[in-house]
């Protein structure tokens, strides 16, 4: 298979791990014969820098003549503690997703049995807890119409969906239920929230379409509340855009760290693989960074862009065994570990790619 993967390292530690999930993907090209080039391209803060721009016409055009995108992370303390900015890293993000139409964000919460105790969860909550989230990314309050009113002292979000917006994001859902557990649970906040309303009557319309998935709609604070109390319950999830957000950052507790959890962004056209960490200036340059997320996203990577099944188990699989070697990077690492199997963000990258 010849394929051209478009890798976007970011800002901050997004530069670190890229490089570790672009390395697994050589490794995988090499060993199954598949041919895959590769291009870089800027974004984020350091667009900014380079250009004045989060998200350069020449990336944009990079990323819409690639097969896939793995990407890294966007974001800088400069702009997170200056609310007047007026250019961010995080308007990219946003323009890339409308432009590249990517409403589609996977999230797989997936628990190696290895990490149960890095979770602050009790291992008999956790184990077994395996959760696809499907969160609409291109709606909702991120995307409505938002500004300042009354001399500057009031400010304004709007929420808003439209129908065709729920309906394709809840068909995904439901598709991916159908090769999982058959149970689907819908989040909204339908109790108050008219956009919510709009969201369950949609997949209420739908499910008489798929008899074979068990539908349950939660309240997205009962949810919450849920997710840490019994997230086996779970299967699939479906939930807005803001909703998806909080509740995939909560959940990633129960993978231990946020240094395990990859995500997809897709849509009709190129999908963008990712950690769903941020870019972590806090450790940046330290080498302490877990690259896992993003080899689990260059995965996800190979099995939704390209249908390589065979291929992405080969690095789920070379992760499990890294695991079950003993090695941990610091942020999975507890006070059990031998200082010998504590791995920076290099070594762990080595230590995973003698395991493909």
């Amino acid at each position: 298979m010849k394929k051209h993967i478009l890798i976007v390292p970011g800002d901050g530690i997004g530069q670190e791990v890229t490089e570790v999930g672009k390395a697994v993907l050589v490794k995988i090209a090499e060993k199954f014969g598949h041919e895959f080039s590769y291009d870089e391209a800027l974004m984020g803060h350091v667009a900014i820098e380079a250009t004045g721009n989060p998200l350069p016409d020449e990336t944009l055009e990079k990323m819409r003549n690639s097969d896939a995108i793995l990407f890294g992370a966007v974001g800088h303390p400069k702009y997170d503690n200056d609310p007047t900015a007026k250019v961010r890293p995080e308007q990219g993000l946003l323009k890339m997703r409308k432009e590249l139409g990517l409403y589609a964000n996977l999230r797989p919460i997936k628990l190696f049995d290895e990490l149960l105790g890095a979770s602050s969860i009790r291992p008999e909550i956790l184990k077994g807890s395996d959760i696809l989230f499907f969160r609409e990314l291109t709606g909702d309050i991120y995307f409505g119409e938002k500004g300042r009113k009354n001399d500057n002292n009031t400010a304004y979000d709007i929420a808003e969906y439209s129908r065709y917006e729920v309906e394709r994001i809840a068909r995904k859902a439901f598709e991916a239920a159908r090769t999982r557990g058959k149970r689907l649970c819908s989040v909204d906040k339908a109790n108050v929230l008219e956009t919510s309303r709009l969201w369950r009557e949609v997949v209420q319309a739908l499910a008489p379409e798929y008899p074979d998935i068990t539908v349950e709609h939660q309240f997205v604070d009962a949810a919450a509340m849920m997710l840490i109390k019994d997230p086996k319950r779970f299967d699939v999830v479906v939930t807005a855009n803001l909703f998806g957000d909080i509740l995939t950052d909560e959940a990633s507790q129960i993978a231990g760290s946020m240094g395990m959890l990859a995500s997809a962004s897709v849509g009709d056209s190129t999908g963008v693989y990712e950690p769903i960490h941020g870019s972590a200036h806090d450790i940046t340059g330290k080498g302490v960074a877990n690259p896992l997320a993003s080899v689990l996203s260059a995965a996800l990577l190979l099995d939704i862009s390209f249908g390589l099944k065979e291929e992405s188990e080969a690095i789920i699989s070379a992760v499990d065994k890294l695991l079950k070697d003993g090695f941990r990077t610091r942020d999975i690492a507890d006070a059990t570990t031998p200082a010998d199997k504590i791995l920076n963000t290099q070594q762990a990258g080595e230590e995973l790619l003698k395991r493909i």
